[in-house]
């Protein structure tokens, strides 16, 4: 049901911006340009094959602004909270969907949590609109409405993690202004965060005892890799002409957080991404394949994922027989879950990046930045998205797609099969390393 509603959602996306009211006057909108750039926006990525504020009219960028709410708070999610706000109340079927879609655990929390979501992406999104919308007007003298426009659309856009801009530079111009660059990172490491975090943090933010260990494992990983990724672009690009070597001090560190932030799958730049040095970018490549939280509007594998692997490495090398997290036993089942979901994701920007490199003239440094993009659904381009031959974009629009729903898909279906066998095969250990 989750990949279905998407699909459609990808449709009635594709179809509006074909419209001619969505295109300026004098531009031609083909049908993969078109699908490309639903796509990426129901699935919250940020990558484009064409200019947004240039190509796209302002009801074309509606749409977008549309598609990436719709997508960020998620389909089945938000077709189950339409059906709790008219009919009062939600079934079975759309309790489980909507519960699939946001990783809760008891079907019987989704209705508040729905209610909980929707209240807290709209006051994120409406303070942090507030705050771009005053800058724009105070600061760089847009008139009233264009300056609410542009509040309104980067705000959701940043919460969303989509990484969407109305400006062709996407925030290079505001690389070392902290009124524009600080509210957009702060909403999106709220929205990538995961929302049953935040919420668990609203009831017992004194009281971390009695924090989950999911909660425990996404604020260590979210406070380890977002000064981490910090550190690292600001040491890589301190002297980098092309990035942030003609800064000034400051602008340099307010550079260097705002895109150490950005790989949690957000998709703003405020450098020019193609003209960082190659370490960067395969930094950036790790940080981006990792993600954000779980039930959030984050992409990539997971932070939680990917603790509970280095959790299974740590437990080996000590010899323990359990994996141990946090005082807590973490359950086999879910170490196989983590284990499938990673190497699934390896698969799937190994196999693209390989045949990428086999049939264009791209090196083979960008296109993995690329195609983890995209699988990621983060939105950061070295700048060869449009260049691509029209087959390579579909697939980075299958990407995007299986980015956006295949996590949670195969997550859901991996902890709902269960195949209890009443015999067990007799052991013996193959030879490893």
């Amino acid at each position: 049901m989750t990949v279905a509603g998407f699909a459609v959602g990808v449709l009635v996306g594709t179809a509006l911006l074909l419209l001619p009211f969505s295109h300026r006057e004098g531009v031609r909108t083909t049908v993969v340009e078109a699908l490309f750039t639903a796509t990426s926006a129901l699935c919250v990525t940020g990558l484009a094959v064409v200019d947004t504020p240039t190509h796209w009219s302002t009801a074309g960028q509606v749409v977008i602004l549309v598609l990436i709410q719709v997508g960020g708070f998620g389909i089945m999610a938000l077709a189950s909270l339409l059906g709790v706000l008219i009919t009062h109340r939600l079934g079975l079927r759309g309790r489980m969907a909507a519960a699939a879609e946001t990783r809760t655990v008891q079907a019987g929390d989704v209705r508040a949590l729905l209610v909980g979501i929707a209240r807290l992406s709209l006051v994120v999104e409406a303070v942090t609109a507030a705050l771009l919308a005053a800058r724009f007007a105070l600061g760089y003298g847009e008139p009233l409405p264009r300056a609410l426009w542009l509040g309104v659309f980067h705000s959701v856009s940043a919460f969303n993690n989509a990484g969407f801009a109305l400006y062709s530079d996407s925030l290079v111009r505001f690389a070392t202004d902290p009124w524009i660059c600080v509210p957009i990172a702060v909403a999106v490491v709220l929205g990538g965060i995961g929302f049953p975090v935040l919420f668990e943090l609203r009831r017992h933010l004194r009281t971390p005892a009695r924090w989950s260990l999911h909660t425990k494992a996404t604020l260590l990983g979210t406070a380890v890799l977002l000064p981490a990724g910090a550190a690292f672009f600001t040491l890589a690009e301190w002297g980098n002409p092309g990035t942030l070597g003609p800064m000034s001090v400051p602008g340099k560190l307010l550079a260097g957080a705002f895109q150490g932030v950005m790989p949690r799958t957000a998709g703003f730049n405020s450098v020019d991404v193609a003209q960082m040095n190659t370490g960067t970018w395969l930094g950036t490549d790790v940080l981006m394949f990792i993600g954000g939280g779980s039930a959030g509007t984050a992409g990539g594998i997971k932070i939680t994922t990917f603790l509970v692997l280095l959790f299974v490495i740590v437990s080996e090398a000590r010899g323990d027989d359990d994996v141990l997290a946090f005082g807590r036993r973490l359950p086999r089942g879910v170490q196989r879950q983590a284990l499938t979901v990673a190497l699934l994701g390896v698969a799937a920007v190994v196999l693209p990046a390989v045949a990428f490199a086999l049939t264009t003239p791209f090196t083979l440094d960008r296109i993995l930045y690329e195609v983890v993009s995209a699988f990621a659904t983060v939105g950061l381009s070295t700048g060869i998205t449009a260049q691509l031959p029209v087959p390579h974009q579909l697939v980075l629009v299958a990407l995007m797609f299986l980015g956006r729903t295949g996590t949670i898909t195969l997550a859901t279906a991996l902890a709902l099969r269960s195949r209890p066998r009443l015999y067990r095969l007799p052991p013996e250990r193959p030879i490893v390393g």
